[in-house]
């Protein structure tokens, strides 16, 4: 792990980005105190659904309420 301190860290940027895609921790500090910590990115996978048995959609879940529909046709701002 690497520390610097945030004068440092600016003037150095690219390269503690290239420490941290290597797999380097970074620490970056004031005034000898850590404030903050550059690690690797590590992306999350999805999970599409996860959420189904608390969700459902209705029958009715694309019909519109006709009033609704007319003001939406009646618009002046439709193409």
């Amino acid at each position: 792990m690497v520390t610097v301190n945030v004068h440092e860290a600016k003037s150095r940027l690219s390269e503690l980005l290239e420490k941290v895609e290597q797999g380097e921790e970074v620490v970056i500090a004031r005034a000898g105190k850590p404030v903050a910590r550059l690690q690797p990115y590590e992306k999350v996978a999805r999970r599409p659904g996860f959420l189904g048995p608390e969700y459902r959609l209705t029958a009715d879940f694309d019909s519109c309420d006709a009033e609704i529909a007319t003001s939406f046709e009646a618009s002046s701002d439709r193409p």
